[in-house]
């Protein structure tokens, strides 16, 4: 039996125990024989498997050795890999800025453009800081080695800081949480095979699979749920991944994907725009007046931003991802990224006003599933890519507003339009 597995099967409560003050008799850490790095002889590894509550597990590890007394301590992060990767960009433009906490995977990327200064993947071991703690220690880092070499800001200088993280476990604080915050971007990528590569996952099909699937057949695709071998988010055991085309009355068709693993039981859901991209942006405006609003389906695409005018709240595009479900389980996904999943709302990170802001804002959103708030949900999607039931269809409902508008240039930026050429493109490659 493995140390995992004999620290798992300790007390019987699972392989990662919450801290808890009044744990300090069962959560023990395992004592292991190690070999000293240093003077190579035989010292002791402590080991210790917990999880930051609201936050992700961890695996705490110090060696130390009665020969040569040198030590080591490492936190190395035990979570599952997300299905995306993630870059929070951050314009820093007060002290304040610098104080907002952040949670830094080691396979995260840190760059500030202004200073031409990037702190490379793998560099630095994951950690629990703040902005001005990430640069602090990179500062140190480099006086070490460099000692004649400085990095520095001027105080009225506005920065850049970018931290991008293919594994997705890299998290930087909304101090204005639940409302937009107007100097941090968040966007979700999906990873390419080469940091698939380095996180050490598989890939999901060979070139060959690709080819084989019978993506030219429509009618093909339409009559029969396609099954790929791929790995669970949760636990990387061997799953399957299901694809149909689904037609949606009164819209266009879509993609969804699920899946399932047999193993540890965890499902995930995707929905792909089966179309392309509308020439024109889409904006649907709900009222929501009574519970059977709830009941309405919705499609919200990649490229979707939900408002919530009454909440002052506002879910940029790719949170939360594409979605085929209702308007109330689209409200309870929003109070369970914003309430439930922000790693900062308990323990030592959280405030009174931080937990009662956001626990006031839970409240509000359970008011508007039951009916007992009324309240306007817009779904922005420049690339008209979603979609809201019309229960009264065919015939206009008066609850609702579709409003079709003609897309910004930064808008057909974030969509890649602007460096897409649809026209005489054939001539250019006859001339090269």
């Amino acid at each position: 039996m493995s140390v995992i597995e004999e620290e798992g099967v300790r007390g019987g409560k699972g392989v990662f125990r919450e801290i808890c003050a009044e744990d300090d008799v069962d959560l023990q850490p395992t004592e292991i024989e190690s070999l000293c790095m240093n003077c190579y002889k035989n010292g002791s590894t402590r080991l210790l498997l917990t999880k930051i509550p609201f936050f992700k597990e961890i695996i705490i590890s110090s060696f130390t050795c009665p020969h040569c007394n040198w030590s080591n301590t490492e936190v190395q992060s035990a979570g599952r890999i997300q299905e995306q990767g993630v870059t929070y960009t951050l314009k820093v433009r007060s002290k304040q800025d610098l104080n907002r906490e952040v949670v830094k995977a080691d396979c995260a990327t840190t760059t500030i453009p202004e200073l031409d200064f990037e702190i490379p993947a793998y560099t630095q071991k994951g950690s629990l800081s703040t902005v001005e703690g990430l640069i602090d220690r990179a500062v140190a880092g480099l006086e070490q080695d460099q000692p004649v070499r400085q990095v520095g800001t001027a105080p009225n200088i506005s920065v850049l800081q970018v931290i991008n993280d293919p594994s997705g476990n890299s998290f930087v604080e909304n101090p204005f949480a639940p409302q937009k915050d107007e100097v941090l971007t968040v966007t979700q990528y999906k990873r390419t095979a080469e940091q698939d590569a380095q996180l050490g996952l598989k890939e999901n099909e060979t070139k060959e699979e690709e080819e084989e699937t019978p993506g030219n057949d429509i009618e093909t695709l339409r009559n029969e749920v396609l099954v790929f071998n791929t790995n669970c988010p949760e636990c990387n055991a061997p799953a399957s991944t299901n694809m149909k085309l689904v037609q949606i009355p009164h819209f266009k068709e879509v993609i969804i994907m699920a899946t399932n693993c047999d193993n540890c039981g965890h499902r995930t859901n995707e929905v792909k725009s089966g179309g392309a991209t509308e020439e024109l942006g889409t904006r649907i405006t709900l009222r929501v007046t009574d519970p059977s609003d709830m009941s309405r389906d919705l499609l919200k695409s990649e490229t979707c931003s939900v408002l919530i005018p009454e909440l002052e709240f506002e879910l940029g595009m790719a949170a939360l991802g594409g979605k085929f479900t209702t308007l109330e389980g689209l409200l309870k996904d929003i109070k369970e990224l914003i309430v439930s999943k922000n790693p900062f709302t308990c323990g030592d990170s959280s405030t009174p006003e931080r937990a009662e802001k956001l626990e006031i804002f839970g409240k509000k959103i359970d008011k508007i599933i039951a009916g007992e708030m009324e309240a306007h949900i817009i779904l922005n999607d420049p690339a008209g890519n979603s979609y809201l039931q019309n229960v009264y269809a065919p015939d206009p409902d008066p609850e609702m507003k579709i409003e079709k508008y003609k897309r910004t240039f930064e808008q057909n930026d974030d969509l890649g339009l602007n460096d897409m050429k649809i026209e005489g493109y054939r001539e250019d490659i006859s001339d090269s």
